[in-house]
């Protein structure tokens, strides 16, 4: 149906006058194929409406199901058939003489201009007179005008918008601009300009806090109307997103509070995915993998550390589990010196460290609190022995949970924890007693993390869902101290007392 002899001629209409005839021939195919798909998809809404006609809207239908954009418009035209080749058609124009349009009367000449008086309407009722127009007239000069008006409409409402969302971001009028924009179905014909100016307009204010969380807010009202076509500017609009989330620096004055617009544009993202995962399946691993190389990267700074956890958090917990937790070791030991007043002198550099030590804990908190409501065996006595090593990370907490060989000794003996050796116990003791132990890490993890440049953070994941994500989840109380029993559950809570 398509040869490559009309790929090399459409080709040459857009100027495009030096396609390669392997190129067009390897086109001609595949244009083919997705054109019979379209037309098989448009047939099935034709007999799904109970017509033997196919009718544009059909064609529409089918592209709307294909998730392409649908054409603007389209009008009924009449081809015919070449004599000479049953699969030629064309217009059927029909040839003018120039010696008749030459010798065609000219029309009446316009009418001088002037001023007479009439009745528009008697009593409410309009005239019959030819001064008067017919009321089809009307209706049409109308609704061509009415037509006219909402090209101008939406021209003065995006001006308005875009005009509001850089210089009048906390006033009423951008809020109800807004409100607007999460709802209106009429808004189509505007997403590729408001995306457009969404993608500039970042670029050109990174040091401009209060525009760039003006952005974001439009960006999050267009992504979350169910009216609006927006899926094909996706790879327009999300580039910029992602910058919000892990650039290195978000606005201009130390005052600018870009740790919200971080959390802010964390969840836009994670929206984002949400919705539209379904159709483009590589957005969700594409983001994830920018979050997870800006995690690991240790030249990175901690402001875009605290972008990619939280990216990494509002995609959901399962992103915790298997790609935060099992590099939170290496990372804490980067990380803990940087929070230290030995060593970071900058005060902005230790809240920024602090709020990054933050954000993991209530990270790690929630995988720990899912993890001990969802499973009834996580909490049973450990078959395996359990080791104390001397391989701990430190933090400012480790005072108040360190114990001392002296003070273990007054315990009841169940509650000891293991300390250079291991603590033999049955689990019929256990069970009776209700008490466990928090299992620590072996000889071998500690001894390899103390080896460790702590320059390089060498990726880790956790593919299975059972017993390697407990691995990462019982050191949690190493890392965190007492913070973790903020997430555990009330009834689970006693088995650490």
């Amino acid at each position: 149906m398509v040869t490559k002899e009309s790929i090399e001629v459409i080709a040459q209409s857009i100027g495009l006058s030096t396609l390669s005839p392997d190129v067009s021939a390897a086109l001609a195919p595949d244009v083919e194929y997705r054109v019979r798909e379209v037309m098989q998809e448009a047939i099935k809404c034709m007999r799904h409406a109970r017509r033997t006609t196919l009718m544009a809207h059909d064609v529409d239908s089918a592209l709307h199901f294909r998730n392409l954009e649908p054409t603007s418009g389209s009008k009924s035209m009449r081809f015919k058939r070449a004599p000479e080749n049953r699969d030629l058609y064309f217009f059927d124009d029909k040839d003018v003489e120039l010696k008749n349009v030459i010798e065609a009367p000219l029309p009446n000449a316009p009418p001088d201009a002037s001023v007479f008086l009439h009745w528009l309407a008697i009593d409410g009722i309009q005239p019959s007179i030819p001064q008067n127009s017919p009321l089809q007239a009307i209706s049409d000069l109308k609704r061509s005008e009415y037509k006219d008006d909402g090209l101008a409409a939406r021209q003065i409402y995006f001006d308005k918008v875009t005009e509001w969302a850089l210089t009048q971001s906390g006033s009423t009028l951008f809020r109800q601009a807004l409100a607007s924009l999460e709802i209106d179905p009429g808004l189509h014909p505007l997403v590729p300009f408001f995306t457009s100016f969404i993608a500039e307009e970042i670029v050109k204010n990174m040091d401009n806090y209060p525009i760039l969380l003006a952005l974001m807010r439009l960006a999050r009202s267009l992504l979350h109307n169910p009216h609006v076509h927006i899926e094909p500017y996706l790879h327009q609009l999300m580039p910029s997103i992602i910058t919000c989330l892990i650039a290195k620096r978000l606005g201009r004055r130390s005052s600018d509070n870009h740790w919200d617009l971080r959390n802010f544009t964390a969840s836009t993202v994670a929206s984002t995915c949400k919705r539209f995962g379904h159709v483009y399946h590589n957005l969700l691993p594409r983001v994830t993998r920018s979050l997870l190389h800006t995690f690991l990267d240790p030249t990175k700074a901690l402001p875009q550390h605290y972008g990619a956890i939280q990216g990494m958090v509002a995609l959901g917990l399962n992103m915790v589990r298997f790609l935060v937790l099992p590099n939170l070791g290496p990372y804490l030991l980067l990380l803990l010196p940087e929070m230290g007043l030995e060593k970071q002198k900058e005060e902005a550099k230790r809240h920024g460290a602090w709020l990054v030590y933050g954000a993991l804990m209530v990270a790690a908190g929630r995988c720990l609190y899912e993890r001990l409501k969802t499973s009834e065996t996580l909490l049973s006595p450990p078959t395996s022995s359990v080791w104390k090593t001397n391989g701990k990370l430190t933090s400012p907490r480790q005072s108040k949970r360190k114990a001392s060989s002296d003070n273990l000794t007054h315990q009841p003996p169940l509650k000891k924890i293991a300390v250079g050796g291991i603590i033999q116990m049955s689990s019929t003791q256990m069970q009776m007693r209700g008490t466990t132990t928090v299992p620590q890490q072996s000889h071998t993890d500690a001894d390899a993390r103390h080896h460790n440049s702590p320059s390089t953070i060498a990726p880790k994941t956790s593919a299975a869902a059972g017993t390697d994500v407990d691995n990462y989840l019982f050191p949690l109380f190493e890392y965190f101290g007492e913070s973790m029993l903020m997430f555990t559950p009330t009834h689970e809570l006693s088995f650490f007392l």
